[in-house]
């Protein structure tokens, strides 16, 4: 597999905050995401390649490993883990051999535990004598991904297909989803070693901000607009909900800014089937820009009889 500069890739600095990679990877995802491209094979590359990078560089102990080790971050940690082993042995066979008080060390690597690649990477620095020693299992390591939804995605629930580290996943989105709420998905980190479990692999969700709708807990906040005459006489206004659209009655002499709650109208909670927030309507009154001579007549009319 060909090396990939995750920092490149985000286009940050090795010194950027965890903010700044944050920031960066959030425009990127933006802009490669595959359903503002669709059909676009580059835009869907990219935005893997984009997901791997924040995957590597949003995890400080990640981070930590690829700066130090490059493209063979993830066989690093499992390197350190069998140098520590071999120390410990080769300390136990030094106090064997001066006479000295024997300690029996647990965790130890015997060579059949680590691939050629290992030897062929680091050297054959394991030795011959720890063969047919025990070994202890270790759990992989745990994968963060994110994954972003629009306002009416999560309102649903669906099915999302994700790629982490190379694989493509898909995972059951419940309706009424939080933003930056963690979804955890137990052994799909990364592997275990000598037989041990694999990782978990925590996708953290964000919920993008929606032209029309604001969502505030379960509740969903929005604008409808009212004419004058209708604002002053009453009537019915037709407004738009994450459903469709319903009509609601005005009653005369509305003022400017009225709220309306629409019960059961709003978000739908979390795992809570058929249980809903409310919807709240900010009713703004427009006001005619261009009147017809008629209109500006019965205007001035109604100015002169308002200051008798």
């Amino acid at each position: 597999m060909a090396y990939i500069d995750y920092y490149k890739v985000l286009g940050v600095d090795k010194n950027a905050s965890a903010d700044d990679i944050k920031k960066a990877y959030r425009k990127l995802a933006r802009k490669h995401h595959p359903d503002l491209n669709p059909n676009d094979k580059d835009a869907q590359k990219r935005f893997q390649e984009i997901n791997e990078a924040n995957e590597v560089l949003s995890d400080p102990d990640k981070r930590a490993k690829y700066d130090k080790y490059g493209e063979n971050w993830k066989q690093g940690e499992a390197y350190e883990k069998a140098q520590q082993a071999q120390q410990q042995q080769q300390w136990h066979t030094d106090n064997q051999q001066g006479g000295g008080q024997t300690f029996y060390t647990s965790g130890n690597f015997s060579d059949e535990d680590f691939s050629d690649f290992f030897h062929s990477m680091f050297g054959s620095g394991f030795s011959q004598s720890r063969r047919g020693s025990g070994s202890r299992k270790f759990k992989g390591g745990d994968y963060q991904a994110e994954l972003q939804l629009s306002l009416r995605d999560a309102m649903q629930t669906h099915q999302q297909m994700l790629t982490v580290d190379g694989k493509n996943i898909r995972i059951t989105i419940p309706a009424g989803i939080g933003n930056e709420q963690k979804i955890k998905l137990g052994g799909y980190g990364q592997p275990g070693i000598n037989g041990g479990p694999n990782g978990d692999l925590y996708i953290t969700i964000y919920v993008l901000d929606d032209a029309q709708f604001k969502r505030h807990g379960d509740d969903i906040y929005t604008n409808a607009s009212v004419d004058l005459y209708t604002a002053v006489l009453g009537g019915e206004v037709t407004v738009n909900t994450l459903n469709g659209q319903v009509k609601i009655k005005i009653k005369p002499g509305m003022q400017p800014d009225s709220k309306v709650r629409l019960k059961d109208k709003g978000f739908p909670k979390y795992k809570q089937e058929g249980q809903f927030g409310d919807l709240y309507v900010t009713l703004k009154v427009s006001i005619p820009t261009s009147l017809s001579g008629q209109e500006r007549e019965l205007f001035t009319e109604l100015a002169k009889i308002n200051k008798q």
